[in-house]
């Protein structure tokens, strides 16, 4: 893998991350009222996110990728339009801090999860793509960028490895029909105990599977990517 390739991965991979977690506190706000919970702590952990992560990573990127975009004829109107939509970002996350309602918070989260999943849609398949088919060096333009390259940003750019042999038991749902795979990983989820964990080994990105989880179990799991493809796709899958 070239740097390049490296570092567009760790981009895509941060991205993930980000979006993940805005899905996962939008997603927990939006099912307090089914539950008759206040959604006022999970208001505040999204607040924090959004000014602790979300908007430091919109202005590292205002100050490079889109300083660089901004000059290619291919990129110019993209990049105008994703300078408002960052705009709009920080008027939610503004907005939000102070809403006074319950209804307030739910409809102002589901909009900043709207808006910055499709944001970050656009920046890996249109604006990345775009900047290395123009030439631009990535791992030279990024170098040292935290908000961007997320834990990889204080190095060199950090190839998404494969899941090392350890405790933790894999699941291998490839072969299994698709029917009868949610169902399997579900019953291996239950029977985790705290601290535990399992590696999900699939054929393809089990993302919906993540949103899924997010309804129904908010705040009782994680879930991190240990390899992304483009054959197999592995999740460590753990109860807090």
């Amino acid at each position: 893998m070239t740097a390049q390739d490296a570092t567009l991965a760790t981009i895509r991979a941060h991205h993930d991350r980000l979006g993940r977690t805005m899905s996962d506190h939008a997603l927990t706000i939006g099912h307090s009222i089914d539950r008759l919970a206040s959604p006022m702590p999970r208001r505040e952990m999204l607040v924090d996110f959004c000014a602790q992560e979300v908007l430091p990573h919109a202005m590292a990127e205002e100050e490079t990728l889109y300083r660089v975009a901004g000059d290619l004829p291919r990129t110019r109107l993209l990049v105008q339009a994703m300078h408002a939509e960052h705009l709009t970002l920080r008027e939610l996350a503004g907005d939000l801090a102070t809403a006074g309602t319950q209804g307030e918070i739910i409809g102002l989260a589901a909009a900043l999860n709207a808006i910055f999943q499709a944001h970050l849609d656009k920046e890996n398949e249109i604006l990345l793509p775009a900047l290395i088919d123009a030439g631009v060096d990535l791992a030279a333009l990024l170098d040292g960028m935290h908000e961007i390259l997320g834990e990889a940003g204080s190095g060199e750019p950090q190839e998404i490895q494969p899941a090392a042999a350890g405790p933790d038991p894999e699941l291998d749902v490839c072969r299994l029909p698709p029917a009868q795979r949610h169902q399997q990983i579900l019953s291996t989820f239950h029977g985790l105990t705290a601290g535990t964990a399992f590696v999900l080994v699939n054929d393809h990105d089990p993302k919906p599977l993540y949103y899924q989880f997010a309804a129904e179990h908010p705040g009782e799991f994680t879930w991190d990517y240990t390899e992304s493809g483009p054959e197999l796709w592995r999740v460590r899958i753990g109860r807090p």
